[in-house]
């Protein structure tokens, strides 16, 4: 096991093999992504976007927002479990990115649930109105800080903010900090969440948190 990883790969691929598979879109959305997209250690995954979906369901979500498309999957994930008017605005920077998640969200059941939205993602949030029912940030981890205090005003009363890679790789763990920026600004994200009265904050272990 590596000091990087966060979850021992026996008891993740332990999990994902006692998890509902997913439908046959979304294993050729993975396979694509792994064989077209750099860093496809990005893709969000099937325990990862099964949890995403059970967030939307058990919440009751209805109005969705994400920061960072990548190839679509966790869209397509938190899709599947909104009712037939919910919505999801996906905001994306690179067009690359975008073009490839467009193409598989199209070809999905949900093409009608999703819209994308080129640009960054700062600059998008500044456009949207009325409240978020759920909020899964998953972009460029230097802004999270950004993102947080952006998204906050738009958040439901009840709503739920999820944030990805929060554990890093441990490297957030004292001992295993490798001086960057990212880690620094997830560091005082994580910090800065436990603290805020404002919100109630747990961080999960799944995946890399």
């Amino acid at each position: 096991m590596s000091e990087r990883d966060v979850i021992d790969p026996e008891v993740s691929a332990y999990a994902e093999a006692h998890t509902t598979a997913v439908p046959q879109f979304m294993r050729r959305l993975a396979e694509d992504t792994h064989a077209t997209l750099p860093v496809p250690e990005m893709l969000t995954g099937t325990v990862e976007g099964r949890f995403l979906e059970m967030l939307v369901f058990a919440s009751g979500a209805r109005r969705v927002l994400e920061l960072g498309t990548y190839s679509g999957y966790s869209a397509l994930s938190m899709a599947a479990a909104l009712p037939s008017d919910g919505r999801i605005i996906s905001c994306e920077f690179s067009d690359t990115h975008a073009n490839f998640a467009q193409r598989h969200i199209d070809a999905s059941p949900y093409a009608d649930r999703i819209e994308i939205r080129r640009g960054a993602a700062i600059e998008r949030i500044s456009e949207l109105e009325g409240e978020f029912d759920l909020i899964f940030v998953d972009a460029d981890k230097p802004a999270y800080l950004d993102y947080y205090e952006a998204c906050l005003p738009l958040l439901a009363e009840r709503g739920l903010m999820v944030f990805d890679n929060t554990l890093w790789s441990r490297r957030v763990i004292e001992g295993n900090d490798d001086g960057s920026e990212q880690t620094r600004v997830l560091r005082e994200l994580n910090d800065r969440l436990a603290q805020d009265k404002r919100v109630i904050c747990v961080q999960l272990p799944i995946r890399d948190g």
